[in-house]
């Protein structure tokens, strides 16, 4: 992909995503992404940055590089090196990516790399004084703890252009980056690099002051980046200087905490005169040593008569008395004619301009957000305060916006002794300038996967296509075209992204404490991270169920499971415990994540731990619809709680219901004491000791490679879901699909943990079974209802009269008080008549039908064999259980 990366692909891409029309060197009538409007343009020679020609009504800007990332990444594939260009891909990444011209810059840099775990990116290479060397990563830079990297040491020095001779500039403008100098100069001003916030130049001033040899000094512009550091550093070094017999003074590219740099506004052609000005005045702005100095600035620049501002992270307002201001301009030149114009304005300004302080904090809006599933909306809003106090972040309603005693109460419910004591007039007004400029973030109601937006975002982290970002000091994850977060507090994955902390020792660990039955759990684990895509491409997704005796390791594998995606000491809720609107509220709060439902099969006296039936399970097999409740306010529209996870089932024993459908959903696992030993039970401890940092880098780990990951989960499906059903012993649709799902997740585990073709193969076998066993399991009977059956055949046929009250063929009529009592006398096993009257109506070759009272053929054989006027004769009615072989 040679020359030129921005007419082949970039071009092309706007033209098909803006609509955009190609026309004299430029492409207009773009579509805005803000207004909507057909005014989008940029040029095609240096397509940077997108405009909308709307400047009073919308102004929207967009930079080509943060809409497209994917072309800015990979300069070395683009330009590969050749012999007549040694240094192509350092050469286009300054040109397209830094929009510098480069024909000056020759011979001042070279084209390096750099290599860190196994992993290897080009550089842009610039020798720094005193022999130290810094290069920019430029290849996916992402991929590393950096990106750039120092060689040597360059504490007190700064870089110049070699052409700049420094001892005849009248002014020096001290930057952080390279490439902050360079656009500085290549905009008409001289400009050096510190290379970092925390670098005072000593000695290279101090050879600076020898080269002039008592020549006028340049004059300092320390214009290091925006933020807290950048800042700090700025008022530290602009005083050192100044110390040191420099004059100083301060730029900054904004007049708050803004993201853009010098490059940046290069970029976006921000570096006229008229913007230089303005950012000496944000500089002259963080030097005022008081709020009323910062006020004199502001009202000097803008000649407004009324404003906020800020100073020292606290609210002030000034307002202007202009009738006093008047006199005082009067009384001062009368007094003082020496004195300028300017100087008389300055002075009389003091004495009748009133500053206020309005808060001892600084409210500063961030961004806005709405739930589009609940209708709410909320600001977002981080509070500073002075003397270095960390800052606080919430949100603030309309309601809390819009009247000042509001306000004032919520500000000092999130914030420790935050006090606003200015009116709803001046809060109205504040608002009014702040707030239209701010941007919006999207929302979701739950953790993981966003189907709208195919992005997954939990609490800490999001990963976009295989990328993974973190989320920014706003509290949200700035993505490619996508700026979202989460609501949801619940549950909270604390997911390690340093992937080489991950381990995956714990593998043959796992195998020889639950040998197949682990490596079943841990695909059906994996496979919930895709099963809103699996859903959407093969309709459904198989519920796990794991039962078995208490102490057969279903809790520490459930919960080695969970540490493997970030929750410690955490196994599942029992569904039993809480209410209707609880189960769906947990069900919905994750996306593209397990929940686990456990010991719900537990009968106690109270009646509402009974209450959860497994048929509300049903309808989610294939995701869907959970429940839907009503809005707050008059209309008629509703809340809706969808189900997006995979459902995890673990208890002491198997799901009793009366039909089918939730046996046939089910992957079936049972847990017993059989295979245990010594050499399990160590296992199984190590995997309990595993410290979770080394474990919950699981979920980036394969979501790093999601996309590719899921196209073979598909391909793989395809073949093993028409081997299963052509099985005889399964040769059902839906239990083939549900474990074809699982051999398929299954076999693209080794690309993610290293598994042997062994344990591949024993696993794939035991899988098999699980679908033959689930078929007979649907089909037949389970053996607690067939040796009821058993025993009552044998009863019937061993006690003279029998137990089965029917007279028709085929239909039994059970009376279970008799049947425990005959039972007794034949000596066979005891009866729990509660628990097998409950399981006998799940039966398939004998099918319940009702309860009533027949006359019973029993006792009536009974009755006949008694001699006439016997008082022991039985009742010719009685109470029976009907039940029909099938």
């Amino acid at each position: 992909m040679q020359n030129n990366i921005k007419n082949e692909l970039i071009i092309n891409k706007l033209i098909k995503d803006f609509h955009f029309k190609s026309q004299n060197g430029y492409l207009r009538q773009g579509v805005c992404p803000s207004c909507k409007k057909k005014e989008l343009f940029t040029s095609i020679e240096k397509p940077f940055v997108l405009r909308c020609g709307r400047e009073n009504k919308c102004g929207a800007e967009f930079v080509v590089k943060e809409l497209y990332p994917e072309f800015f990444d990979n300069w070395s594939t683009y330009y590969p090196k050749t012999q007549s260009a040694p240094h192509a891909g350092a050469d286009a990444y300054l040109q397209h990516a830094r929009g510098l011209s480069i024909d000056s810059l020759k011979g001042l840099y070279t084209e390096e790399s750099y290599h860190a775990n196994g992993l290897g990116s080009a550089t842009v290479r610039f020798t720094l004084p005193n022999g130290a060397q810094w290069e920019r990563l430029i290849d996916q830079p992402s991929r590393f703890d950096r990106k750039a990297n120092f060689l040597g040491a360059y504490k007190g020095y700064w870089w110049q252009l070699s052409s700049q001779d420094l001892t005849i500039a009248k002014e020096i403008w001290l930057t952080e980056g390279i490439f902050d100098a360079l656009s500085l100069t290549q905009n008409g001003l001289v400009a050096v690099s510190l290379m970092s916030c925390h670098n005072y130049p000593d000695i290279a001033l101090k050879s600076l002051r020898e080269a002039l040899n008592g020549k006028k000094a340049p004059h300092l512009i320390w214009a290091l980046d925006n933020g807290t550091a950048g800042e700090r550093a700025m008022l530290k070094f602009a005083e050192r200087s100044r110390l040191e017999g420099w004059q100083a003074t301060i730029a900054k590219t904004e007049e708050t905490h803004g993201t853009d740099d010098w490059n940046d506004l290069h970029l976006k052609g921000k570096l006229t005169s008229a913007d230089i000005s303005r950012y000496r005045y944000y500089g002259d702005l963080l030097l005022a040593k008081s709020a009323t100095d910062k006020a004199l600035l502001m009202f000097q620049r803008t000649e407004r008569h009324e404003f906020d501002f800020e100073h020292d992270n606290r609210l002030y307002w000034f307002k202007l008395d202009v009738d006093r201001h008047m006199k005082a301009v009067t009384r001062i030149q009368e007094s003082d004619s020496h004195l300028t114009e300017q100087e008389v304005s300055k002075k009389a300004l003091r004495e009748s301009g009133a500053v206020a302080e309005i808060a001892n904090c600084y409210p500063t809006p961030l961004y806005f957000q709405k739930s589009e599933e609940t209708d709410e909306s909320w600001y977002y809003l981080k509070i500073d305060f002075p003397r270095s106090l960390p800052p606080v972040k919430s949100t603030f309603t309309a309601s809390q916006l819009t009247s000042a005693s509001e306000f004032k109460k919520r500000l000092l419910h999130i914030a420790k002794g935050a006090v606003y004591t200015g009116s709803t007039q001046q809060l109205d007004k504040i608002l009014k300038r702040s707030l239209p400029r701010i941007k919006e973030v999207k929302t979701q109601n739950y953790v993981g996967y966003n189907k709208d937006y195919d992005v997954y975002v939990f609490n800490h982290i999001a990963v976009q296509g295989e990328k993974i970002y973190r989320l920014n000091q706003e509290d949200y994850f700035s993505l490619e075209r996508l700026d979202i977060k989460t609501l949801a507090s619940q549950p909270l994955l604390k997911l390690n992204t340093e992937l080489n902390e991950f381990t995956t020792e714990w593998v043959n660990d796992l195998w020889e404490a639950f040998g197949a039955k682990g490596f079943v759990v841990l695909a059906f684990w994996v496979g919930s991270l895709f099963v809103e895509q699996i859903r959407s491409h093969l309709k459904t997704y198989p519920f796990l169920e794991i039962c078995g005796e208490p102490g057969t390791g279903k809790s520490t594998l459930l919960e080695f499971m969970w540490r493997l995606f970030g929750r410690e000491n955490y196994e599942g809720f029992d569904p039993n415990k809480g209410s209707i609107a609880g189960r769906a509220r947990s069900l919905a709060q994750v996306s593209n994540l397990p929940v686990c439902l456990i010991e719900s099969d537990r009968t106690q006296g109270n009646a509402k731990l009974r209450a959860f039936d497994w048929n509300e399970l049903k309808n989610i097999y294939d995701g869907g619809l959970l429940r839907s409740v009503g809005r707050k306010g008059g209309s008629n529209d509703t809340e809706e709680l969808i189900f997006r996870g995979a459902i995890v089932i673990g208890q002491n024993a198997p799901i009793m219901t009366e039909d089918t459908a939730i046996p046939e959903r089910l992957i079936h696992l049972s847990t017993d004491k059989s295979q245990h030993s010594q050499r399990t039970k160590e296992a199984a401890i190590r995997l309990e000791r595993y410290p979770i940092e080394a474990l919950s880098g699981f979920i980036p780990h394969v979501l790093s490679k999601g996309k590719t990951l899921f196209t073979e989960i598909c391909q793989r499906y395809e073949e093993i879901e028409k081997v299963l059903y052509a099985e005889p012993d399964i040769h059902h649709t839906r239990i083939a699909r549900n474990h074809a799902q699982i051999i398929a997740l299954l076999e693209i585990l080794p690309q993610i943990i290293p598994l042997s073709v062994e344990q591949l193969g024993e696993t794939t076998d035991f899988i098999v079974e699980l679908a033959k066993e689930r078929v007979k399991a649907v089909q037949q009977d389970p053996d607690d209802i067939n040796e009821f059956w058993a025993m009552f055949d044998y009863l019937d046929s061993e006690d003279i009269y029998g137990v089965n009250h029917a007279s028709q063929e085929n239909v039994f009529a059970v009376n279970f008080n008799q049947l425990a009592q005959i039972a007794s006398e034949k000596r066979q096993p005891f009866i729990d008549i509660v628990t097998i009257k409950k399981r006998l109506k799940l039966g398939k070759s004998r099918k319940f039908i009702r309860t009533k009272s027949i006359r019973s053929r029993v006792n009536a054989s009974f009755n006949t064999s008694l001699p006439v006027g016997s008082p022991l004769k039985k009742p010719e009615v009685i109470e029976c259980w009907i039940f029909e072989r099938s």
